[in-house]
């Protein structure tokens, strides 16, 4: 039999040939797609803008004047030069300066110099940097962000403008029409091929002169909207971030089809309306997003903003069976679980190895988190934030359960990708009338160890207590001969900065003492419960120190570790242990 290693690095190989041949394919197709483009014509003139629903602030339009240009964590001062003549300290910086989203900061500001700036700093970039070529400017997602920030801000932008300027204007946004309809030829997929799509159907209800682009964008936006979002609402990506981008984007467009007296699309109306209570989903009591799959720091004006736009004001989902996510809400405790398997390659490469991890909060207060997603100029962090450890769940022997490209030797072809993960991944859920319990199983760990790993979740109706069983069984067929040999194991639950804990009862316990005063127990008699060091991503200062209660064990045949974490009164010592 071929190992599973040699198996997993033909498989390797194979994602690489296949990603070089798209490559070369559109290698060859870009001279043709050059040419019919120079027998496009750019649009004649915009008739209507979009409305930016992302929150503003006009002070910044000061900032960006003085010279300060603050994207991802950086700030540039451009002492007088403009900014796109500069080496820019970051990638992210350079995406974010590109994709001008900041001019709604200038616009908010409502003044004659804001307009001026805006319009100056924008033929800046057509005179300096709106040449077709490779840099973090010229990638589809940016291109598409910068004709959406065009589009909607085109009122100041075009304010006062000559002719001469409003034709150069014109001729930018049919250069980033072009290069989308070209990625779009070329292959382009994942999130940024929708983000593409809207761009291109608002320029196509916006603009005179686009000729047949409305129509092939409509269907494209159509296309992608069904095969994007799933049917409980949930993006394939499975990040709560990018629902967050995406409603952000398309609630705009929805409101543009009605300006142009144009019916909107079903797909449209469809996305919007499952995509709102799959967010609240993910929603803890202090309005934050749970950590899963590339979620950081939550915006709360922009999600704010977002669930504004819910009309029916609709209840938290609490199944999601398409996008893998479980929620039990028990008055004011609120547990959310992981339990689907990792997107498709083309959407993972912000995607986690948390499956079957959870997390809790009681009131405002979060008490077991995941490590959560870094801002983007931490790539080392970011790495480490991914793997199984950061998240609270089971991780044997410090494995992962998903391989990351960047870790296989292959990242320059295939990017930050899940290139293996689960793949069966079965998830229970019982509603009682005491308890509501979750079981998720998943084989994460057979090719590697022959191990399933089972995790059974029961929290009591009255949210005082969760009872957790985390068990390992041998996998059937000839993998599991590999469970026969003990490896080490360590059941991980990542407690928020603002929570202290320390050691109880000769260190089976662990008491949590939450930010409001509230005392919650962790207990178990499966071993020792350790007090170890974790770090929380997704904070909005940075990271932060925090704590992880650890429970260590070795794998068998059929092992099982029970724990519980269970509310007690305020300033009362933790009950004895019994006897």
């Amino acid at each position: 039999m071929i190992g599973a290693g040699f198996k997993d690095r033909l498989r390797l190989v194979r994602l690489v040939v296949l990603r070089g041949l798209r490559v070369l394919w559109r290698w060859l197709l870009q001279p043709l797609r050059a040419v019919a483009g120079l027998w496009r014509r750019p649009p004649d003139r915009l008739l209507i803008a979009p409305q930016d629903i992302r929150t503003a602030d006009p002070t910044l339009a000061a900032d960006i004047y003085a010279g300060y240009f603050a994207f991802g964590g950086k700030i540039v001062n451009t002492h007088g030069r403009s900014p796109f003549e500069l080496e820019p300290p970051s990638v992210s910086w350079a995406r974010a300066l590109a994709g001008f989203s900041w001019l709604r900061h200038l616009r908010a500001a409502d003044t004659a110099l804001a307009r001026a700036n805006a319009r100056v700093l924008v033929d800046d970039f057509l005179a300096l940097a709106d040449r077709p070529r490779r840099g973090p400017a010229f990638e589809p997602l940016v291109v598409a962000r910068r004709l959406i920030a065009w589009l909607s801000q085109s009122p100041i932008i075009l304010d006062g403008a000559d002719h001469h300027f409003y034709r150069r204007f014109m001729r930018g946004i049919g250069r980033a029409r072009d290069a989308l309809q070209g990625a779009i030829a070329g292959g382009l997929d994942g999130e940024p091929r929708l983000v593409a799509a809207i761009a291109l159907v608002e320029l196509g209800l916006c603009a005179e002169g686009a000729g047949n682009l409305y129509l092939r964008a409509n269907r494209l936006l159509a296309e992608e909207l069904e095969r994007q979002i799933l049917p409980d609402g949930g993006h394939v990506c499975r990040n709560p971030m990018t629902s967050i981008d995406l409603l952000l984007d398309l609630l705009p467009l929805r409101q543009v089809y009605a300006a142009r007296g144009f019916e909107v699309p079903a797909p449209l109306l469809n996305a919007v309306d499952r995509m709102i209570p799959m967010l609240r989903l993910f929603r803890h009591g202090d309005g934050s997003l749970a950590l899963f799959n590339g979620m950081g720091v939550t915006p709360p004006e922009q999600l704010a903003t977002v669930l504004a736009y819910d009309d029916l004001r609709a209840l938290p989902l609490v199944n999601a069976p398409h996008s893998g996510y479980q929620r039990i809400e028990a008055r004011d405790t609120i547990v959310l679980v992981d339990a689907g398997r990792p997107p498709p390659r083309a959407f993972s490469s912000q995607a986690h190895a948390g499956c079957a991890s959870f997390e809790l909060s009681v009131g405002q207060q979060r008490l077991v988190v995941n490590c959560g997603a870094p801002d983007p100029n931490r790539a080392g962090a970011r790495e480490a934030a991914r793997v199984t450890a950061a998240h609270s769940t089971l991780v044997i022997d410090d494995t992962s359960t998903c391989r990351f490209a960047s870790r296989t030797g292959f990242g320059k072809w295939l990017g930050d990708e899940i290139v293996f993960g689960p793949q069966d991944v079965q998830a229970e859920r019982h509603e009682g009338i005491a308890a509501t319990e979750i079981i998720v199983a998943h084989d994460g760990y057979v090719a590697t160890f022959g191990l399933v790993h089972e995790r059974r979740l029961v929290m009591r109706k009255d949210g005082l207590r969760l009872d957790g069983f985390d068990r390992l069984v041998a996998a059937t067929g000839p993998e599991g001969a590999r469970a026969m040999e003990p490896r080490p194991f360590a059941v991980r639950f990542h407690i928020h900065p603002s929570v202290r804990v320390k050691r109880v009862r000769d260190g089976r316990a662990a008491l949590c003492v939450l930010a409001d005063g509230r005392r919650w127990l962790f207990e178990t008699e499966a071993g020792t419960a350790e007090i170890e060091e974790s770090i929380f991503f997704a904070s909005p200062d940075g990271p932060r120190p925090c704590a992880q209660i650890a429970v260590h064990g070795a794998t068998g045949v059929d092992v099982e570790v029970a724990w519980s974490f269970r509310h007690i009164e305020r300033n009362r010592p933790p009950p004895p242990a019994p006897p």
